[in-house]
C-alpha cells in the first residue's frame, strides 16, 4: 500500500520541438513504456513553476507557452512500479531545443509524432489518454 493517506498531485507535460514532434521518456516506473515527463508538485510552489522545474530536472530543456490540456485520475493502476493515487495535471508546452538531457528517472527518450505516439505499444494509456484529449481540443 502506498505510504500516502491521500492522492499526490503531479504535473506532466506532451513537450513539442520545433518539428512539431513529441517527447516521451520511457521509465522504469511506468514498466518501461514511454510516458511524459513531469512529477510532484512541492508545497508553496505553484503549478505552472513545478511544471518548468520538473521538465528542466528530468529533461535539461526549457519550455514555454504551457496550456494546460486535461486532468486524470490515476487509482492503484497496475502500470505504475508502486500502488499510488495520483491525480495527474496535464498540460502541453513547447521547446526550442531537441537536446535532451535525461536525470536518473529515466532509461531512454524518443521524440514521436502524435499518431505514432497514439498507435505504440510503447506508449502508456495515460500518455495516449492525455494525446487524444490534446487532439480534441487543439487541433
Amino acid at each position: 500500500m502506498s505510504e500516502h493517506k491521500y492522492p499526490e498531485v503531479t504535473v506532466g507535460a506532451l513537450i513539442f520541438n520545433p518539428n512539431s514532434k513529441v517527447l516521451l521518456i520511457k521509465s522504469h516506473k511506468w514498466k518501461g513504456k514511454y510516458t511524459i515527463p513531469g512529477g510532484h508538485i512541492e508545497l508553496g510552489e505553484t503549478i505552472e513553476d513545478a511544471l518548468i522545474r520538473e521538465i528542466k530536472e528530468e529533461t535539461g530543456l526549457d519550455i514555454y507557452e504551457p496550456k494546460f490540456v486535461c486532468l486524470q485520475e490515476f487509482i492503484f493502476d497496475d502500470s505504475f512500479w508502486k500502488k499510488k493515487h495520483f491525480i495527474f495535471l496535464d498540460y502541453v508546452c513547447r521547446a526550442n531545443s531537441t537536446d535532451v538531457k535525461l536525470n536518473e528517472e529515466a532509461e531512454d527518450w524518443k521524440w514521436f509524432d502524435l499518431n505514432e505516439a497514439l498507435n505504440s505499444n510503447d506508449v502508456e494509456n495515460y500518455t495516449k489518454k492525455l494525446i487524444r484529449e490534446y487532439k480534441s481540443k487543439f487541433l
